[in-house]
């Protein structure tokens, strides 16, 4: 594995299309932008934040969300997040994520994940 930066960061964007909505995820009934998918979009940042430091054959899994949606975006809009790694302990790592819109911050908290082995961890299964 190569080193993994405190400190390091990545930007993921999108637009908001249909399918990204809280009618689509059925976490809601209005076609804004969903909790569960600004959860995929900062989860996603993280994994591609680290990914090119891992080994062949290693992955990430998400394990701990901990993320306030705070204000809701509608279809069609720009979103994005930045993923900072906070910190590493052993295969652990732990991320700021920190979603917006054109109009400024929609959600931020905390995501951990782990650095896994992906024949070992799907042997496990």
């Amino acid at each position: 594995m190569s080193e993994l930066i405190i400190g390091s960061s990545y930007r993921d964007e999108k637009t908001v299309n249909p399918e990204d909505s809280a009618r689509e995820y059925g976490s809601g009934t209005i076609d804004v932008f969903a909790t569960p998918a600004m959860i995929a979009l900062m989860e996603h940042a993280c994994l591609t934040l680290v990914s090119p430091a891992l080994l062949k054959g290693q992955n990430t899994v998400g394990t701990n969300v901990n993320v306030r949606h705070m204000r809701a975006t509608p279809l069609f809009k720009k979103v994005w997040c930045d993923a900072t790694l906070l910190s590493t302990e052993g295969r652990k790592l732990l991320f700021k994520v920190e979603a917006f819109d054109e109009k400024g911050m929609i959600g931020s908290g905390t995501h951990t994940r782990y650095i896994i082995d992906e024949e070992k961890f799907l042997a496990s299964l």
